[in-house]
């Protein structure tokens, strides 16, 4: 038993069960107020109700549509600036002080305008993810290519080596680190672009789903949503993790 503890997810698994249980046992007891916080058993209630009639698959693949295209394009998008602007200085005056603003600007709120410009359509919620992907891997990449070692890049080029191979030889190796270091933050990025989207215009989706929860003060459903959505992206997450243990295997050896 002590050497089956010594796992950490089973302690995770077992420190979860234990803390669902008391909020069972609390709002069974009257603890609680179940119109505002309702039991475990009435959330998975309404998740396997959702699940059984079918109704939350359209909505299940407008939302995982629209962050994974939004995942696709920002982290292609932000790699490809990374590079230009960590390599190009005159790039880097343009790009990088935009960044800077953009992320120290909640980008949500360009949600509204996305909705204005592009519609409530797919469009609207796919822009939203790119934009908050793409600026988590500008800077991912950035940092990576200007954390390289100076001397590693003079070396090369006194043996005759040019920018292409720099590039191939040098600078991916050393940014994809710092890439599947900020994917995994993007993974969950791309969710928030794609559910606030939803949440603020929209005709199916999660978000959309959250937003009718809200306004008819259903507290089981919008928790039971909330599950779904943190589930999908532990999947994502667990997906990057396995990725960058296939590409980085030299460094968990």
């Amino acid at each position: 038993m002590r050497q089956a503890l010594d796992r950490p997810w089973l302690r995770q698994l077992l420190a979860l069960a234990l803390f669902l249980g008391l909020w069972e046992g609390a709002a069974r007891a009257g603890l609680v107020n179940p119109f505002f916080l309702p039991p475990p058993s009435q959330v998975g209630g309404v998740l396997l109700t959702l699940v059984a009639e079918g109704s939350i698959w359209p909505h299940l693949y407008a939302t995982f549509l629209a962050a994974l295209l939004g995942l696709a394009a920002g982290i292609g998008a932000g790699a490809v600036l990374g590079f230009a602007g960590a390599l190009l200085p005159c790039v880097a005056e343009l790009l990088v002080p935009v960044m800077i603003l953009l992320n120290a600007v909640p980008r949500v709120i360009l949600a509204p305008l996305f909705v204005i410009w592009l519609g409530i359509d797919l469009e609207s919620k796919v822009a939203l993810a790119f934009v908050l992907v793409a600026v988590v891997m500008f800077f991912a990449v950035y940092s990576g290519i200007k954390e390289v070692d100076k001397r590693l890049v003079e070396r090369v080029r006194t043996l005759g080596g040019g920018r292409w191979l720099l590039l191939r030889e040098v600078y991916v190796p050393s940014v994809v680190v710092w890439v599947m270091g900020g994917m995994k933050v993007a993974v969950g990025f791309a969710f928030t672009g794609a559910v606030v989207g939803e949440f603020v215009a929209s005709s199916r989706g999660l978000g959309y789903l959250l937003s009718f929860a809200q306004s008819t003060y259903n507290a089981a459903l919008s928790l039971a949503l909330v599950i779904l959505v943190i589930g999908f992206v532990l999947l994502l997450f667990a997906t990057a993790g396995l990725l960058e243990r296939r590409l980085l295997r030299w460094k968990y050896r």
